[in-house]
Parts: structure tokens; sequence; C-alpha cells
């Protein structure tokens, strides 16, 4: 059966079109498996829709949304008195059971209180958490909370570690994900008063594999599958990460040029370092899934390209084929 997939098409620096470009190479990758339920203004829609192939129209259907929340407007307001955007609309699909996912690329504190207000947090979830991905020597890490939590108490990052194991096991098919907290030491009784008593309470948890305290040095030796943290330190951390893909390759570059480097040698380097750096690219992993809620829900950088379009709506779609959701209900729920 196919994934029915509502798309805030109006979201991001360059909707409509890029969305429109995206979800159609997303619906040509997996052709007959992915329905798309694109939320926006009908008359500017139906326009763009109709000049794609006619294998490729079939599987989108456009729902009337006329209004826009914009990138920079309050997120509370605009969620409140919008109530017929295409973020609104989009998770109203998923909430009346027309959708199984919604993503978006557009105003991120919008989608994250639309969530809540629209969709509701899951039976046992107190604070629903954004997913950071750091590639490692392994494979991929798990950051938890990202940012969406910045004042956070013991009980939540419990929550955090068995909502990331969950999505671990089920999407990056780590066996018994591990459980690492972030800290500024090894050595049980490091910390802060959080950190303090979230390791006690994840050390008592049952059916959690946790490992103890991990070091930020650690994260990319892949210490642990998971990394929970709270998203003040998680959203720094992630942002640093970031960082890495843009500033690295031009201080490789300028040590080249010292080292007088020739034109082969250069294009060698570089064609290693792509590789690395395309691991730290968001537009590979498309967005992130917003654990927590109920329903699917991914969000995207609001400058993505097609590519991380495309991205966006195939995760979106192996989440719910993979049943993440309804598993993160059974766990908070036992």
């Amino acid at each position: 059966m196919p994934t029915r997939i509502a798309v805030d098409a109006m979201g991001g620096d360059h909707a409509p079109d890029i969305v429109l470009e995206g979800v159609a190479d997303a619906i040509r990758s997996r052709l007959g498996e992915i329905i798309v339920l694109l939320a926006g203004p009908e008359d500017v829609l139906h326009s763009k829709v109709a000049g794609l192939e006619a294998g490729i129209r079939e599987h989108i259907q456009v729902v009337h949304a006329p209004d826009i929340i914009g990138m920079h407007e309050s997120p509370a307001s605009a969620i409140k008195t919008k109530q017929r955007s295409s973020i609104h609309v989009g998770m109203g699909l998923c909430k009346a059971g027309l959708a199984d996912a919604f993503i978006s690329v557009g105003n991120t504190g919008a989608i994250m209180a639309g969530a809540l207000f629209i969709l509701g947090r899951l039976p046992g979830v107190s604070r629903p958490s954004v997913v950071g991905y750091f590639p490692t020597l392994k494979g991929t890490a798990l950051l938890l909370d990202a940012g969406t939590n910045v004042g956070c108490k013991p009980e939540h990052l419990v929550q955090f570690a068995r909502m990331g194991a969950v999505y671990a096991e089920r999407v990056l098919g780590a066996q018994n994900p591990s459980v690492g907290l972030l800290n500024v030491g090894e050595e049980p009784g490091k910390g802060d008063d959080l950190a303090k008593a979230a390791y006690d309470l994840l050390s008592e948890a049952t059916n959690l594999n946790f490992i103890g305290n991990i070091e930020g040095r650690d994260i990319m030796e892949h210490a642990a599958d998971v990394v929970v943290c709270d998203g003040f330190v998680g959203n720094i951390l992630l942002k640093y990460g970031e960082s890495v893909a843009s500033v690295l390759p031009r201080m490789i570059g300028a040590e080249m040029h010292r080292l007088g480097m020739n034109e082969a040698e250069q294009k060698a380097v570089a064609k290693a370092l792509g590789g690395v750096k395309a691991r730290f690219d968001y537009k590979e992993f498309g967005g992130a899934p917003l654990l927590g809620v109920n329903g699917t829900v991914f969000i995207g950088h609001g400058s993505s390209n097609g590519y991380a379009i495309k991205n966006l709506t195939l995760a979106a779609d192996k989440m719910v084929r993979r049943g993440v959701s309804k598993t993160i209900a059974s766990v908070m729920e036992a």
C-alpha cells in the first residue's frame, strides 16, 4: 500500500518550485509506493503540477491551503490565526488519517507548534525531540535533543534515550542500540545536577542499553548509537558539526596550497575529502524527524534544494514503513 505523505508546498526559501521538484524525484524513485498530498494554494499548485509528466502527476493530489506561514512569523500566533495554512492543512490530513506523514522545510517553530497543537504528544512523552545526525567511523550516531528542548529535566533525557533507541534500531538497523549520556567526563558522578540525576535514571531504566557517560571527543568514534543531552548543548554541538563540512575543505585547501601540491595531487585529496564531506551534508538525510508526537513529522532546512527534499520525502516514507511512531508509543506506555 502506498505511503501517503502530506507536503507543505509553500515552506522554505524556494517554494513551491523546489518542493515540487524534490517530491517528484522521490515519486520517480519509488514509483507506485508514494502518494503526495500537496498542501498550498490550489491555483498556484495545479499549474505547477500540470507541467509534470503524466506518470508523476497521477501520484500527486493538490489540497487547497490558501494561507502561508512565513519563515520569520511568530510560530504560536501563526498556527492559531492561519488555520488554512499549508502547515495546518497538511498536519490536519495526518490527524484525520488521510496522510501517513507530514514534511516541511518551512518555519521550524510553526511546524513544531503545529505538531503539538494539531497532532499532540504520544502517551508517555512530555517533550518531543528533534533528532540530529552525526557521521562516525562506524556509521551514524543520533543526537537527542538537537535543540527542541533547551531546558530539560532528567526524566526528559530518559525519554530521548528511549525514542532515539527505537529510531536507531528501526531506521538505522542498530542491534540493541547503545545509549550514551554526553558529559564532561566518563566517570559516574561527573557533570552538573542534570547530568548526575539523568545518569542515575538511565542506569535504572529497563530495556535500555545504557553504557554510561561519553565525552564530546567520543562521538565520532561511535562510542554510542544514541547520544543524549539537553537541547542547549545538543544544538551547539550539532551546529559545530555542520560547520566542519564547510570549513574543513577550506583549511585543507589552504594547506595544499602552502605545501605546493600539484593539480593532480590536489584533485586526489579533494576527491577523498568530498566523500567525507558528504556525510556531514544535511541534504543526504533531507531533514530530521520530530519524535514523540502522535504521527510522523519531518523538518527540513529552509534552504533545501530538490535533492534534499527528495531525501526528506524518502526518509518520511521509510519511517512510516518501519512503524517507528507506533513502536515509540508502545515503548513509552510500557
